[in-house]
């Protein structure tokens, strides 16, 4: 707290503040220096709100210790000045009796006497101010069941006596019945019982997050998989991150453990690592420690109890490790609360959780479903797995191995993956004995082919700069092995590499392109050069520099360099054409083509002589991404046609799926999406053949999520997009995947799926790079947004605007792009004024206002600055009409400004949205005849309803004024004039369910 209130006005502003704080350690403390605050003044009720709140902040900051000695000031307060105590005063004093049963019983220092003592005074305080005694029976029935003993005849004391206005609120008894017949072992109807909280029909501050928890495993005892799902999605983001609720976020490890969703469960975890040090409530510790059991049991009986597990602070923890201290831990409390009550009953509870067995082989949590071995470090685990095929074959003696690994490498073959792998580890060994056999050559060179291999995987994840100095390095080494040939290969290598950084560098949007030949990405724009960039090359262009740069060096080095062999003379040509295709599909100029071309035809003809098949192949693949990337598509698709059946007859077959995945591509920018997924459904699967690095299976799966979306299967196309990421991030193109994962949670959150878009997005943010702000601040700033609109759209509002408020503070800092954050700061607005903070919301809308100045966002603002106007008007009435015209006025001159740009909307025109929300905001201010006016002019402007695409809005628009002139200027009969015409002319149009509305109001202004 920056500065301590000067008086009680200040201390209840504070107070206020405070209370739109989340729970946790800096609203306690907010709270503790409130009260220190409120003693020094001569007000004994600002000190009785003052004490009020810290008990709340201790009560459901899981700090139940401290919560029974406020509420012992404030009984003290009570009985020396009632008269301080209002009748609201009065009830929250005598509500929180409960909240003190509750702490006493989480705290196995406090003994049995001492619970029953509490029970008996709440209930001497309950008679003597003549209040109903059900709370107190509620509270003898959960003192009991705690125990272990006589809960059934407590729970019928409590179930059959009438509700009062001190009983707990709805949703929390109803989740205590459903808790008691779930201990009787009736999982129907403690679901039954359930039902109106999981259903969101009842809430407060802990349900139904609560009641989700509890009812996760009783919906798959049931059968009810589905619904389990859904409430684990939901119910964990209610209690993620809270230290009151890590009861629930121990039951949702469990289900985590017990549905083979480990990996999510060690996730889930990490994020809620705070709860071994920051819950001080044993009983809640028991709970949390007993569910963190049943997950790290779960990973260590899976043979998994080596990797890294989130711990208590100050040192790292395997989960073997982790999983013996919460076992020692959880036993000791368990032990404490079973010696204080006399029972055996939460030991018994506890061992009934840990050996159940996992109840469904494995259930499909979230978007982002991982085994555990995606989760290993990685180190771990085998760099290139194969997906379905079995392993190839490694030979056991080492000069057989290395002479295998280079052939292999020299065909292109990917099983030479596996043998440089091999290779890699027995080099890397301190005993390591080099074979003396000249098939094998001296060690230097099988050095520089282990730098060679490591490059190219470099490469291939587009980090060029590596992939350039391990390529000269290797090129040292072949120099150094007599090994001219190879050394210019490397040496070309480096070259393209570097081209490819340049590229990169110098233009964000094709960053990470440059690693794949033009092939990978001939259908990024299948415009014909002339199209796109005319006839005129610019030499200066720094990506089209050093790409001719690149391939000029290439033809020197090919030149200079006698004594090729024709396999390494295929390589250099392949290499050529690969810089000019590259230069190729930077530009997108005319006078590019040839040149690729002619190399193309140098490499087939060279290969095609010496009967190199995978050259000939990688010609004829780049022949046909040159001709689709000169906007011959026809040409391109019979091209690769041809090739596809020379694969199949000839091989090599490792060609196949990359080759399918191309005329794939080919078939959706001919607008075939049906031939496109049967491309490239046969591509994936062929790459389940080969090794997972040797087809780029997440291309294949991004561009089915293509094809399948224009097909109308959204759902799918999630499942492909979400794959495709994964693999991007296994295979360490982490931005890529980033990216990827962004447009699956917008595409889940389209399609309505919001709390699988935020599970997403949680785990995605809590990645450890993400977190340590080692990704591109835009993309992080693009997931957060996405989960800050799911938020809303799951009626979270405080999340949301939170999240929202953040952003729109972060992005006013991007001179680079004011057009992002006009975007953010108005959807900020929004948010705000659904808060009810119009004057925040105010604030918001001219930061807006002055980024859009700069960089315009028409449509986009227009929308907002309406809905703040309607906003106002309809919480505020009268009293906001004068904001709320001002935000129209605001809308007003953008639409001038819109109109003078000549923008086009993508709907309705902004001057005829403009008009319907001067109508809409004057009549919730109660202004009718004006609203009528600017409703009319709203019709003007949007003329006869004669398209589809506007019939709904031209009938609310006429429902509206028919409204505002019927019911509220009481005027039926030139209404019902205005609505039957409009009925007649929609129906004329085939618009019959345009029309329900208005005739439903006819009817009632008939009737009145």
């Amino acid at each position: 707290m920056p500065t301590a209130p000067q008086n009680t006005d200040e201390l209840y502003q504070a107070l206020q503040e405070n209370d739109r704080r989340p729970y946790g350690r800096t609203r306690t403390v907010t709270a503790e220096e409130l009260v220190d605050a409120a003693e020094q003044f001569d007000e004994p009720r600002a000190l009785v709100h003052a004490l009020l709140e810290l008990q709340e902040a201790y009560t459901y900051g899981s700090e139940p210790r401290k919560s029974p000695v406020v509420f012992a000031r404030l009984l003290n307060l009570f009985d020396e000045q009632p008269d301080v105590f209002d009748d609201r005063l009065r009830h929250l004093l005598f509500w929180r009796f409960k909240w003190v049963g509750h702490a006493l019983r989480q705290l196995p220092e406090v003994p049995l006497t001492g619970l029953r003592q509490w029970l008996t005074e709440m209930r001497d305080r309950y008679e003597k101010a003549d209040l109903g005694l059900q709370p107190y029976y509620g509270q003898a029935y959960q003192l009991a069941a705690h125990l272990g003993e006589g809960a059934t005849l407590a729970y019928e004391l409590w179930a059959s006596r009438t509700r009062t206005q001190l009983s707990d609120c709805e949703a929390c008894e109803i989740c205590e019945r459903a808790l008691y017949h779930l201990m009787e072992g009736d999982d129907e109807r403690a679901l039954s019982v359930w039902e109106p909280v999981l259903a969101g029909k009842e809430s407060c501050q802990e349900e139904p997050a609560r009641s989700m928890s509890y009812a996760l495993l009783p919906l798959l005892r049931t059968g009810r998989t589905d619904r389990a799902r859904e409430l684990h999605l939901a119910g964990y983001r209610g209690c993620r991150r809270n230290p009151s609720m890590s009861q629930e976020v121990g039951r949702h490890l469990e289900f985590c453990a017990l549905t083979g969703n480990e990996a999510r469960g060690l996730e889930l975890l990490a994020e809620n690592r705070i709860m071994f040090d920051e819950v001080d409530s044993p009983l809640d510790q028991l709970g949390f420690l007993t569910g963190a059991e049943v997950l790290l049991q779960r990973v260590e009986s899976l043979g998994h109890g080596e990797l890294p597990a989130a711990g208590y602070a100050g040192r790292t923890w395997t989960v073997a490790d982790l999983r013996a201290e919460v076992r020692r831990r959880a036993d000791d409390l368990a032990a404490r609360f079973d010696a204080r009550n006399g029972t055996t009953a939460h030991a018994d509870r506890r061992r009934a959780r840990l050996d159940r067995a996992p109840l469904v082989d494995t259930l499909e949590l979230t978007l982002r479903a991982r085994a555990l071995d995606d989760v290993a470090p990685a180190a771990a685990i085998p760099a290139t797995a194969p997906t379905s095929r079995t392993a190839a074959a490694v030979p056991d003696a080492l000069p057989e191995l290395i002479v295998r690994a280079r052939a292999l490498d020299e065909q292109g073959h990917p099983d030479a993956q596996a043998c440089w792998a091999r290779l890699r580890t027995l080099v890397a060994a301190r005993d390591y004995t080099h074979p003396d056999d000249p098939a094998v050559g001296p060690l230097v060179r099988l050095r520089a082919d282990l730098l060679a291999e490591e490059a190219s995987r470099a490469g291939d994840k587009d980090e060029f700069t590596d992939a350039a100095d391990l390529h000269e390095e290797a090129a040292a080494l072949y120099d150094d092995a007599g090994e001219a040939g190879q050394a210019a290969l490397a040496r070309a290598c480096a070259l393209l590499a570097l081209a490819e950084k340049a590229v990169a560098d110098a233009s964000a949007e094709n960053a990470g392109e440059g690693a794949d030949v033009p092939a990978e990405n001939a259908t990024q724009g299948t415009d014909a050069p002339s199209e796109r960039a005319g006839n005129d090359v610019d030499a200066t262009d720094p990506k089209v520099a050093a790409l001719t740069a690149a391939h000029a060096s290439m033809v020197r080095l090919h030149e200079e360099t006698p004594d090729l062999t024709p396999s390494q003379e295929a390589r250099l040509l392949r290499l050529r054409a690969t810089a000019l295709g590259l230069r190729l599909q930077t530009s997108r100029s005319e006078e590019h083509v040839a040149p690729v071309q002619a190399e193309i035809d140098k490499l087939l003809a060279f290969a095609t002589e010496h009967d190199i098949a995978v050259q000939v192949s990688g010609a004829l693949l780049l022949r046909t991404s040159t001709h689709a990337l000169s906007g011959d598509l026809p040409t391109a698709v019979t091209e690769i046609d041809a090739l596809l059946d020379r694969l199949k007859s000839e091989g090599p077959a490792w060609h196949l799926p990359r080759t399918l995945g191309l005329r794939g591509r080919l078939q959706l920018a001919l607008h075939d999406a049906q031939a496109a997924q049967a491309d490239l459904a046969e591509g994936l699967r062929l790459a389940a053949e080969w090794p997972a690095d040797a087809v780029d299976a997440a291309r294949l799966h991004g561009d089915l999520a293509e094809a399948v979306m224009h097909l109308g299967r959204p759902d799918e196309a999630l499942r492909h997009l979400t794959r495709s990421a994964e693999l991007e991030l296994r295979q360490g193109s982490r931005t890529d995947a980033y990216c990827t994962y962004s447009n699956a949670a917008q595409l889940s959150l389209d399609l309505g799926r919001v709390e699988d878009c935020i599970a997403l997005l949680d785990s995605l943010l809590a990645e450890p790079d993400v977190a340590a702000g080692d990704v591109d601040d835009r993309l992080v700033a693009q997931l957060r947004l996405t989960r800050a609109r799911a938020l809303h759209a799951g009626e979270d509002l405080k999340a949301a605007t939170a999240e929202f408020v953040a952003l729109a503070a972060e992005s006013a800092g991007w001179d680079d792009d004011p057009g992002s954050h006009a975007m953010i700061a108005a959807e900020t607005a929004v948010l705000l004024g659904e808060s009810g903070e119009f004057d925040r919301a105010r604030e918001a809308a001219d930061q807006a206002l002055a980024a859009h100045a700069r960089a315009p966002r028409y449509e986009h603002l227009s929308n907002s600055l309406r809905e703040l106007a309607r906003l106002q008007a309809q919480q505020q009435g009268p009293h906001g009409l004068d904001s709320a015209r001002a935000f129209l006025t605001d809308a007003g001159r953008i639409a001038d400004e819109a109109r003078t740009a000549e923008f086009e909307t993508h709907g309705r025109s902004l001057d005829t949205a403009l008009a319907y929300e001067h109508g809409r905001v004057a009549a919730y201010a109660g202004e009718y005849e004006e609203a009528l006016i600017a409703l009319d002019k709203a019709l003007a402007l949007l003329g006869d309803p004669n398209r589809a695409d506007d019939a709904g809005e031209w009938a609310e628009c006429i429902r509206l004024a028919g409204a505002v002139e019927g019911l509220y200027l009481e005027r039926p009969a030139p209404a019902l004039t205005r609505l039957e015409a409009a009925i007649a002319q929609l129906t004329a149009l085939g618009h019959t369910e345009e029309a329900e509305a208005l005739t439903s109001l006819a009817t009632r202004l008939r009737d009145e």
